[in-house]
């Protein structure tokens, strides 16, 4: 039996803004199946740039993608973007209908899902992220946390297989990003998260990725790169004030010394 393609594989990607501002040089991305891949670098990195290549919203003008082995181009464009779903920092940007379950139901029924199969569907995915109460209200009832959860719920129910979530800790308070991350940490999906919150990166991502000025310039263990005290400054990562990394596990369950002591 042949292995299963990777769930993302990008090879030179490149891309530049109309005034010739380059935004990404030459990404090389390999995500497997199941992978928790967080995203991080400083602003204007071109992490938003990035996700927005995964589902075709815009086009590489080098290189090339892949999502589950299927190229990222017109002819295959309508299942990449059931493939891949990708969460908004702002989830007003994706709810728009009267009701939470009409909001959820909206993707998949345009893709011609209907009847019990929807039904199902927009259940699962509201229970997935803890809403299945609130599906008669209406989305601008919801406080901001619930919003987010629902707006994942709306990509679930297209029963992807990469979710990326673009700052999804942003604007929540310390409930709502705990409860976030109890919707997330169980999801059968591959998951691709940028953020600027370093402590999330690493309580969900195993791997994380720094990118700066439209390179990756590392990728490894999430903990080992937070540890790295060069890499971090250099590329304008810094941990919340009085944050220590944790000792990690050892593989019998006692606690050893990381690299943290750098």
């Amino acid at each position: 039996m042949s292995a299963a393609p990777p769930a993302l594989e990008i090879r030179e990607l490149a891309f530049a803004y109309p005034d010739a501002t380059p935004a990404l040089r030459g990404i090389d991305l390999l995500v497997r199946p199941g992978e928790r891949v967080a995203v991080l670098g400083p602003n204007g990195a071109g992490k938003t740039t990035l996700v927005l290549h995964l589902n075709g919203i815009l086009r590489p003008q080098q290189g090339w993608i892949r999502v589950g082995g299927l190229p990222v181009e017109g002819e295959h464009l309508r299942e990449i973007r059931r493939r891949v779903g990708l969460v908004f920092q702002d989830p007003d940007d994706q709810l728009f209908m009267p009701t939470v379950e009409d909001d959820v139901a909206f993707g998949p029924r345009n893709l011609g899902v209907e009847g019990e199969e929807l039904e199902r569907r927009v259940e699962s995915a509201l229970a997935a992220v803890g809403m299945l109460d609130h599906r008669d209200r209406p989305p601008h009832h919801l406080s901001f946390g619930q919003r987010r959860r629902v707006a994942i719920a709306t990509v679930l129910a297209m029963d992807p297989e990469v979710l990326v979530l673009d700052e999804p800790s942003s604007n929540l308070d310390p409930a709502g990003r705990r409860e976030l991350a109890e919707v997330l940490r169980p999801l059968d999906v591959t998951i691709l998260m940028v953020t600027h919150d370093l402590p999330y990166a690493l309580e969900l991502c195993p791997r994380a990725v720094v990118m700066n000025e439209g390179r990756i310039v590392a990728d490894g263990p999430t903990r080992e790169l937070l540890a790295d005290a060069a890499l971090m400054a250099a590329n304008r990562l810094e941990l919340p004030y009085g944050f220590i990394l944790a000792p990690e596990p050892s593989p019998s369950g006692r606690a050893r010394t990381s690299d943290t002591g750098r």
